[in-house]
């Protein structure tokens, strides 16, 4: 059912956000279209051209703002490494988690379309979580007296990780209910992924 809210003048954009959230949330990426956008907000079709050339132009604007979203819960996880970077770590890792099981469909859009992510907007805000990742990796490492060298690298694979456990979950191949909690199987494989680095360069030649 197609519900029509009313905007204020001069906030089409805005609404068209919200609506887009929506469609997003009941349907995932496909159920996401200008036209049924502008059936949300209960203008013409033609109304989101104002400010959306394309379906992709409103994608990589929701995108952009989840990850300025997603990035924000990841920064307030981690705290600033209280009380310590581990501790903070698999904090940060949970709220990941939680981030994309409560917004599957966002999470959908912004990892699920090589254009948003190569547009410069939703690039930068992706760039930002992935920075807070590689600075709790860094603090990590240093707590554990390792060499912070390769940071950026653990990172990327500590996000891949994240990534596909969150995945699995969305869609419902990790699921509590089976016996198979998301959470504990990413607070385990990340915990994992961390020590053996730590032991690497444990053993590794000076």
């Amino acid at each position: 059912m197609t519900i029509k809210r009313k905007y204020h003048h001069g906030a089409l954009k805005e609404a068209l956000v919200e609506a887009a959230l929506e469609l997003l949330a009941e349907g995932g990426p496909a159920n996401l279209s200008l036209g049924e956008a502008a059936k949300r907000v209960g203008v013409t079709a033609a109304a989101p051209y104002r400010h959306f050339a394309s379906r992709d132009e409103l994608l990589n604007e929701v995108a952009r703002r989840g990850f300025l979203s997603f990035g924000a819960a990841l920064e307030k996880a981690w705290d600033e490494g209280r009380p310590d970077a581990a501790t903070a770590m698999w904090r940060m890792c949970a709220a990941y988690l939680a981030f994309a099981r409560a917004e599957p469909g966002l999470y959908a859009a912004m990892f699920g379309s090589a254009a948003s992510l190569a547009s410069e907007p939703s690039a930068d805000a992706a760039d930002h979580a992935l920075e807070i990742l590689w600075r709790s990796v860094v603090a990590f490492l240093q707590q554990r007296g390792a060499p912070a060298q390769g940071a950026r690298k653990l990172a990327l694979q500590l996000w891949a990780l994240a990534h596909g456990v969150a995945m699995l979950a969305i869609s419902g191949h990790l699921d509590a209910a089976k016996g198979l909690d998301p959470g504990p199987v990413l607070d385990a494989a990340a915990r994992n992924l961390m020590e053996a680095a730590v032991r690497r360069a444990e053993t590794a030649p000076g």
